[in-house]
């Protein structure tokens, strides 16, 4: 994934950010954070930034046959489906066909967010629905914002890697994106010797200890 930024200046003002607080249950924000850790667009976020964006979500009910995104429109916010079932449309060569359907957990609209542009179909529900909403501002100065610093951040330390030194920028921007971090505790096997090697680890914090046995039949 990909992330582009609009550009501001003399006739398109960056608007001041605001945080946004809409009261919820504990049992409530928990849910909330379960379903936003499953998604890619969100596992950039710190713990803070996470609570920004919990507390700006805020719950939306569609009804059965409603248009919640229509086709060609401005973007002004994301979808995460909490229940029910909405279709995705989109007019291809003249026809509205079908692309899929969206279920709970799954989220919409974050197209037209990521890249300033319209909406690149229409969304309508299937049965009576509820969703939680993410404005747009929040997302721009919150999600968006993380997700560019995270590259900036990546490619940065890139440079640094030896073994990625002939790497080009686009090379390295690329990598940069699909960079997943994750934290071990002190203690923790983070790979073990005679497991297949299907994941690449750069150490970006901390020590971690290489041990070797040279009997590999024995465990380790």
């Amino acid at each position: 994934m990909s992330v582009s930024a609009e550009v501001f200046g003399r006739y398109h003002q960056q608007e001041a950010f605001v945080a946004k607080k809409i009261e919820k249950s504990l049992e409530c924000r928990v849910k909330i954070r379960l379903l936003l850790q499953n998604e890619m667009l969100f596992q950039n976020l710190d713990d803070k930034d996470l609570e920004v964006v919990i507390d700006a979500i805020e719950s939306c009910k569609v009804n059965k046959g409603e248009t919640i995104i229509k086709e060609g429109e401005p973007g002004q916010c994301l979808y995460i489906v909490e229940s029910g079932e909405l279709s995705c449309h989109k007019v291809l060569n003249g026809k509205n066909t079908h692309l899929k359907n969206y279920g709970p957990g799954e989220v919409f609209g974050e197209l037209a967010l990521l890249y300033n542009a319209p909406r690149a179909a229409t969304i309508k529900a299937l049965s009576d629905s509820e969703c939680w909403v993410l404005d747009r501002l929040t997302f721009n100065h919150i999600v968006k914002d993380a997700a560019q610093k995270k590259r900036k951040r990546y490619e940065t330390f890139l440079q640094t890697v030896p073994i990625l030194s002939s790497m080009d920028h686009y090379e390295r921007s690329k990598m940069a994106d699909a960079i997943k971090e994750t934290k071990f505790k002190e203690g923790d096997v983070i790979i073990k010797q005679g497991d297949q090697g299907d994941v690449f680890y750069i150490l970006v914090d901390g020590t971690a200890k290489a041990t070797l046995n040279a009997n590999p039949a024995q465990t380790v």
